[in-house]
């Protein structure tokens, strides 16, 4: 397993010593850093440096040499790309004024993103992503950039309310069929990590079951509460309720 990315797959007792100084890693924190110097909102500064903080733990702590070991661990370091890291981006960095027409409708926006994190979670091609350098990073800034702009098309205040809500339910309810089908799978469908689980008190049908639940309940929330935060304030009269057609 010494080629997987992020090293070779720890044992509890060597799993603390796995920091790791990744020079990519580094250089995207710096560079997120630089932009939002130049291009991001001052009220964004204490997301800025969360994000910044929370990419820094994903990529250098030992819970990178953890996602080797374990499929868990993986949807752990995944989910907070999608559902931590991104709003936070999108925060520091706002989308501007809704203009008349959007190049990218919001919903085709949620269903990139689905095509995305799917795509990644087909066996063979995840394989890959954590085998391979560039297609490892290629994996992770997909995912992370996509996300991204959802996220900030999502939070701006000027857009269609109906249709944050129904992107944002979208979203949560794929997320959710993905992480039902890796709860019932009746194997392991990831082979990266056959060998790998049994130190860590997991076999590697049960680590499978539990990144299932991980990516059906816990990940569905922030989308969940993002979709409750446009609709409330719509609820209980008709003025607000004529927010839904824009």
């Amino acid at each position: 397993m010494s080629d997987l990315y992020c090293g070779a797959a720890p044992v509890p007792e060597t799993l603390m010593g796995a920091w790791r100084l990744d020079l990519v890693a580094l250089l995207a924190c710096a560079g997120i850093l630089v932009a939002w110097r130049r291009f991001g909102a001052e009220a964004g500064r204490l997301p800025i440096w969360i994000g910044i903080g929370l990419i820094a733990a994903l990529f250098l702590s030992p819970l990178c040499a953890l996602t080797v070991a374990l499929f868990s661990a993986r949807t752990v370091h995944h989910v907070l790309l999608l559902v931590a890291v991104a709003p936070l981006l999108a925060m520091a960095f706002p989308a501007a004024p809704r203009s008349r027409q959007e190049t990218v409708p919001l919903g085709l926006l949620a269903a990139i993103q689905a095509v995305v994190l799917w795509f990644w979670h087909i066996p063979p091609v995840y394989s890959v992503a954590i085998s391979v350098a560039a297609v490892y990073w290629a994996m992770q800034a997909s995912l992370l950039g996509v996300s991204f702009c959802l996220w900030q098309r999502a939070l701006r205040q000027s857009e269609d309310a109906g249709a944050v809500v129904f992107a944002m339910l979208g979203t949560s309810i794929q997320m959710g069929l993905l992480g039902a089908l890796l709860t019932f799978a009746p194997t392991p469908l990831y082979e990266a990590h056959l060998d790998t689980t049994h130190s860590f008190g997991l076999t590697p049908l049960s680590d499978q079951q539990l990144a299932g639940l991980i990516m059906w309940v816990p990940a569905a929330l922030p989308y969940l509460a993002a979709a409750l935060f446009r609709v409330w304030p719509m609820l209980g009269s008709p003025g607000r309720r004529a927010g839904w057609s824009g």
